[in-house]
């Protein structure tokens, strides 16, 4: 089937030859690449004091950082809502929430090519949650995302879309 050598020319009625390699297209990546080499990120770990706003908010809220940090990651399939109430859940009832923000900050790294820097993903969050919520809040920040308005808004108004308020209803009764 595949020639031998550089003299002979493929004839496609022989016969295949037994242990001729079989050659097959790779499989296309399940998401592309960004970036074949990995970034930086934006922020150091322990930068809090670059913005006290969301030190504070992943110090004293840190399930509504979580959410807003996981509306994002998850491109809006997950409510800001729902990531911040499984997290408060669990840090209520089982003081393990870190395992499930560091899943994020995991999906995170993989979507801009973000090192594991300066340690393991689980090992940040298990032993400097807030530090590693404040530099997640950040990166998105720096890279163009109003973390207060989600996903769904922040892709309306990278695309110049007008987003419009409900009217507003007048309240008690009318004579």
């Amino acid at each position: 089937m595949y020639p031998q050598k550089p003299s002979e020319t493929y004839d496609p009625t022989a016969p295949p030859v037994i242990g001729a390699p079989i050659y097959q297209a790779a499989p296309p990546p399940m998401y592309p690449m960004q970036s074949v080499r990995p970034q930086e990120w934006s922020s150091g770990l322990c930068d809090c004091g670059q913005d006290c706003k969301t030190c504070c908010l992943a110090c004293f809220c840190p399930c509504i950082a979580f959410g807003r940090i996981a509306e994002i990651v998850d491109q809006g399939t997950t409510p800001c809502a729902t990531s911040g109430a499984i997290y408060a859940i669990l840090t209520c009832f089982t003081g393990c929430q870190w395992v499930y923000s560091c899943m994020y900050r995991s999906k995170l790294r993989t979507q801009y090519s973000l090192p594991e820097s300066p340690c393991n993903d689980c090992l940040i969050h298990c032993c400097c949650e807030p530090c590693a919520l404040s530099q997640e809040y950040r990166e998105l920040q720096t890279r163009g995302f109003d973390m207060k308005i989600g996903f769904q808004a922040n892709m309306a108004r990278q695309a110049g879309i007008a987003m419009t308020a409900p009217p507003s209803i007048q309240g008690g009764m009318m004579k």
